[in-house]
């Protein structure tokens, strides 16, 4: 540098000790011709007095070629331990020096050391920064110019390692200043000043102020924290609480998360009412210790005033600041101590507040409200930016998380309609069930069971699974609830009747969406009950096969082919027989109950016949007890469990005859069907069911084939059967004026709740049930 400042050291006895570079240039005299003279020897006429007693002005000084040179120069003392002046520094710069006034006003803070740590110089933004003159630093030793903390022992090692080895430093610290009232991040570079032969002569320093850029960096880092930090469940609650979290100590001294009703519930959203709003608070969070100084509770509600920030905040769609001393804001600090004065307290040293509202998809769904205290900087643009920006992400995430609540709800609505409500009255079995919707994210599952009254007395018992979960799967499974009971009203075998179902899922699958069949997949189970000859008839369609416990015995599984899942097509499936004793209990069930990825298969399935072996003092306290001793305490799919006690009917409550082949017989038939009813004390219904019988039997004996049997059952309803060795199945038809028959069938429907024929192994069987009367 052409014109550097100049520097000289003058011991007490006013000796040259120190001898700048700069000083060498204004001068052209080396510290070798210098130091160790009197100083007097290199003025060219003596110093006024009054600038001796300024110790600053004008000097004249003696160039080494004898030209005189004017110097405006500062003289400041240098005092030893004993507090006792050692000497001066003398600084001085070329009239009108443009590197001096470059110096000294730059806008870093900028600082020249001796190689023993002494100020030389000091800039103006460095005596602001440190809050005293430069006079009050110069010549003075660095260690006693500050308080003693780890930042300032960083600084002097630094500048002695520069000292030392001639190398420059560069480095960053995050440290206070005296005159400013908050840490700063200073970049701090310092690098050796040497002479023209290259011998060290000090140091230079300066310190860039990237407090700014600091912020903005972890402003950043808070958003990329956010991005996996918030949203990690699609629980609404624990979202909002996430959020908190993120701002709560980093960002802001206490935050709090209100979302509108709405938000927590099924509805749609509502316009925004132009007045106050009124929401629920989610979440809050504070740096305090015990009560965070909340004025409402989590779960409450609050009312924001329409003035208030968080209520413009809703309103106009974007963050609000507010600082002490701003009428909005002490509005709004003194609604907060009136509705919680025990909270007054926590809220001293409030001074700044941003509400920023949570929006996603264009939706406004609540507000966001941060709070500084302990904090000394108040909010500003830049943390409005911030805060609009964590809060659109926030926002989605809850969104995210409300639309699949709301998508579960509706999934579990359906499901649950789909469900049977009520099981039918029947009395073949005794049954409990229980369905538990599964608690993972993947949502509602197809699974299903039903209960379904059949002819004769029987009953029809169905457990059910359709692949995959959501909306999609539950009206698939309702799809396939109806077809199973559409199927068994027509009385068809369990192998059949799944034989018609994966016919039926093989269209479903071609018809909705055109993909492999296999995506719309399902499992099923069908077993049919008679009480009567206690015959348990059942297949299955890849399900598990059911368990049974004989009465006082232990739990077994079933021996049967599982068959292909629903849907595959083209292989058939295997009916089981079973003969059980009255109360033996089936338990069938869908695979959410023993299947899970943390346990093995084998392993649950013994748990669950464990269970069912275990004594209960009801059928439903034994679904409770299976559920609870089988489940892990979060199960990742649906289960349905129903459980079924059979029952038989005896002897006593069936009546059969072997009918030959001749209508002549049909009055003795009629005349031992009334003497039956009377045994069971049903005369009543004795008019009735002799006719029906007679319309059965004759049809019987002229269109079908022997042998010919008459059954009376007398279940919740007076059942009467007519079997043939036809396979050829009756209908009804309208019969004409002038026509002989025809009318036999519409009688029958007339007078019984309801018919019907099944088809058998042996031909066909032909029914009608009756209301029993009161008795």
């Amino acid at each position: 540098m052409k014109h550097g400042a100049a520097v000289a050291v003058i011991d007490a006895r006013g000796t040259v000790t120190g001898w700048s570079e700069g000083a060498w240039r204004l001068t052209g005299r080396s510290a070798a011709d210098v130091v160790g003279r009197p100083a007097a020897e290199l003025l060219a006429e003596d110093i006024p007095d009054d600038t001796l007693a300024a110790r600053t002005g004008t000097v004249a000084l003696r160039h080494r070629d004898g030209h005189r040179v004017d110097l405006a120069v500062t003289a400041c003392p240098v005092t030893g331990a004993d507090g006792q002046s050692t000497g001066f520094v003398v600084t001085a710069d070329p009239p009108g020096s443009l590197a001096a006034e470059t110096f000294e006003q730059a806008s870093m803070s900028m600082s020249v050391f001796d190689l023993q740590q002494r100020y030389l110089r000091v800039n103006d933004t460095a005596c602001k920064v440190l809050g005293v003159p430069e006079s009050a630093l110069t010549g003075r030793f660095f260690p006693e110019t500050v308080e003693e903390t780890a930042y300032n022992q960083g600084f002097l090692r630094h500048l002695r390692e520069v000292a030392e080895t001639g190398r420059p430093v560069r480095y960053e610290s995050f440290a206070g200043a005296p005159a400013l009232n908050r840490e700063h991040l200073w970049s701090i570079e310092m690098w050796p000043l040497r002479a023209a032969s290259g011998e060290l002569t000090g140091v230079g320093m300066a310190a860039f102020d990237n407090t700014e850029q600091y912020w903005a960096r972890r402003r950043l880092a808070l958003l990329n924290e956010a991005t996996t930090a918030v949203g990690t469940t699609l629980d609404v609650v624990r979202t909002a609480e996430e959020l908190v979290d993120i701002l709560v100590p980093r960002y802001a001294d206490f935050a709090s998360v209100d979302l509108l009703d709405w938000v927590l519930g099924a509805d749609e959203p509502p316009m925004m009412p132009a007045g106050g709003v009124v929401l629920h608070r989610i979440a809050h969070g504070s740096t305090r210790e015990g009560d965070p100084g909340a004025a409402v509770r989590i779960g409450g509600i609050d009312d924001y005033p329409p003035d208030s920030p968080p209520a413009r905040a809703l309103r106009e769609g974007r963050a609000v600041l507010s600082q002490a001393g701003e009428p909005e804001f002490v509005e709004w600090l003194e609604e907060r101590n009136a509705r919680s004065p025990e909270g007054r307290p926590y809220r001293q040293g409030i001074h700044s507040l941003i509400a920023v509202p949570l929006r996603a998809r264009g939706t406004t769904l609540g507000v966001a409200v941060c709070v500084r205290m302990a904090h000394p900087d108040s909010y500003g643009p830049d943390d409005a930016v911030f805060a609009e920006e964590l809060g659109s992400r926030a926002a989605v995430s809850i969104d995210n998380a409300r639309r699949f609540a709301r998508e579960r709800t509706t999934a579990l609505a359906l499901q649950h309609s789909l469900l049977p409500r009520g099981l039918p009255g029947q009395a073949a079995v005794e049954v409990a069930h229980r369905y538990l919707p599964c608690g993972s994210l993947a949502g509602i599952g197809g699974d299903w069971f039903d209960v379904i009254p059949l002819s004769g007395g029987r009953v029809g018992l169905v457990v059910g699974d359709v692949v995959g979960h959501g909306i999609q799967s539950s009206a698939t499974m309702g799809r396939l609830r109806t077809a199973v009971r559409t199927l068994a009203d027509v009385d068809l075998p369990p192998d059949e009747l799944l034989t018609h179902l994966d016919d039926l899922v093989t269209h479903l699958a071609a018809d909705d969406s055109g993909e492999e069949v296999a995506e719309l997949g399902a499992t099923c189970l069908y077993a049919v009950y008679d009480p009567v000859s206690r015959h348990l008839s059942l297949a299955a369609a890849g399900h598990p096969a059911p368990a049974v416990v004989l009465p006082g015995g232990t739990a077994e599984s079933v021996d049967m082919s599982a068959g292909p899942p629903l849907g595959v097509g083209g292989l058939p499936f295997e009916a089981t027989e079973l003969e059980l004793p009255a109360g033996s209990v089936v338990a069938l069930y869908t695979d959410g109950l023993i299947e899970d990825r943390d346990r093995e298969l084998d392993g649950a399935a013994d748990e669950l016949r464990r269970a069912l072996s275990a004594p209960a003092s009801s059928l439903e306290a034994l679904c409770d007890n299976v559920l609870k001793a089988v489940l892990p305490d979060q199960h990742s799919d649906d289960v349905a469990l129903l459980l079924a006690r059979t029952r038989a009917l005896g002897a006593d409550r069936v009546a059969t005859w072997d009918v030959p082949p001749d209508p002549a017989e049909v009055a003795a038939f009629r005349q031992a069907v009334g003497e039956q009813l009377a045994t069971w004390g049903l005369e009543e219904a004795a008019f009735i069911t002799e006719l029906v019988v007679s319309e059965l039997v004759t049809n019987a004996i002229r269109y079908g084939e022997p042998p010919i049997q008459l059954r009376l059952i007398r279940d919740r309803a007076l059942i009467c059967e007519v079997s043939d060795a036809s396979s050829t199945s009756p209908h009804l038809r309208r019969a004409h004026a002038y026509d002989e028959g025809g009318r036999g069938l519409l009688l029958v429907a007339q007078l019984t709740q309801r018919w019907g024929s099944r088809q058998t192994g042996r031909g066909k069987t032909i029914w009608a049930e009756q209301a029993l009367p009161d008795i």
